[in-house]
């Protein structure tokens, strides 16, 4: 089986972000056949189109390593029953200049994480509807919607909560199969 390039983009910025928790646990749960790499957006600044004619360095590499990935997957949490600032400026930085869009038929997966009980839904159907604008087929089963997650990390911040474990473990044995079958 061919070995993919999964960009991992994180919504959160915070240094013991959940988010940024479990996606460090599901990158090391990865199959053997998806390679991850984890994207950082904390340097982005702002998109404005005023800049494309000299664009930021960060802005360039976002859109080398996007374009480099075979697919895409996201973690994010909830601000406001929507995705952080960071998240979408991220998503708009990568989808311009306007005809070369990086983003363009990148398989993905969403996974929202919150400390609360409705496990950041909004966050991840915001982000979808994103998504789908700037054509990226994004895995529907399984959803992953992780709540409560306070109490799912141990001082060290790995995962503890086994039935968790095992749910991000068949969900990234779903994600190989749709970046296998979606992939360019």
């Amino acid at each position: 089986m061919k070995k993919y390039k999964i960009a991992v983009i994180v919504g959160s910025l915070r240094k013991e972000s959940f988010n940024l928790k479990t996606a460090k646990e599901m990158m090391a749960m990865a199959p053997d056949s998806l390679s991850t790499e984890l994207l950082d957006i904390s340097g982005l600044s702002w998109f404005n189109e005023d800049l494309e004619e000299n664009p930021p360095k960060e802005w360039v590499t976002l859109r080398e390593k996007i374009q480099d990935a075979d697919g895409l997957l996201f973690f994010t949490p909830e601000y406001n029953r929507s995705v952080p600032g960071v998240l979408k400026n991220a998503i708009d930085v990568g989808s311009r200049p306007y005809g070369e869009n990086s983003w363009d038929g990148k398989p993905a997966g969403v996974v929202s994480v919150s400390i609360g009980a409705i496990s950041g839904f909004g966050a991840n159907h915001h982000l979808r509807q994103s998504l789908v604008f700037v054509n990226v087929p994004t895995m529907a089963q399984p959803e992953a919607y992780i709540g409560g997650a306070a109490e799912l990390f141990d001082d060290n911040g790995k995962l503890t909560n086994e039935s968790t474990k095992d749910f991000l473990k068949t969900y990234m044995e779903a994600f190989e199969k749709w970046v296998h079958t979606n992939a360019k």
